[in-house]
């Protein structure tokens, strides 16, 4: 299984704030499915955030077409939404989106309609500092 190419970068900006780091990848098991999920992470000590567990998907869309990287990127994270409803529903999952496609892509008004409607949580990063730039549920 192939690492996304910013998978490192993202995980160090979930580490600068202060996440733990628990899976690596997540893997789930569901109705004959095997699945992996880039990381799974929890935060125990911020008051924010004391104890919620979180599952992370990296996407890089550094292909030649970006709708279609974000169909793909659409149906892997409902799919997995769905086995961590069944197998672990406190976990809350995100699309993890590079902040320069999130500003060019993510802001078009089809896309904006999508990730409303299916509800898509993202965790904005900035590869080139390994910080997250937004959180947006």
């Amino acid at each position: 299984m192939a690492k996304d190419l910013f998978h490192q970068a993202v995980r160090n900006a979930l580490e600068k704030e202060n996440w733990s780091i628990t899976d690596d990848p997540l893997s789930l098991k569901l109705g004959g499915v095997d699945l992996y999920i880039d990381l799974g992470a929890e935060k125990l000590l911020a008051a924010e955030r004391a104890g919620q567990k979180i599952a992370v998907e990296i996407k890089t869309f550094g292909g030649r077409s970006e709708i279609a990287e974000f169909h793909l990127a659409l149906g892997q994270f409902l799919n997995y939404r769905l086995a961590l409803q069944v197998s672990d529903p406190a976990r809350e999952l995100f699309l993890a989106v590079p902040q320069v496609i999130y500003e060019s892509f993510f802001t078009l008004e089809f896309i904006k309609m999508s990730i409303t409607n299916y509800q898509i949580k993202l965790l904005v990063y900035e590869p080139a500092t390994e910080t997250i730039a937004l959180w947006k549920n």
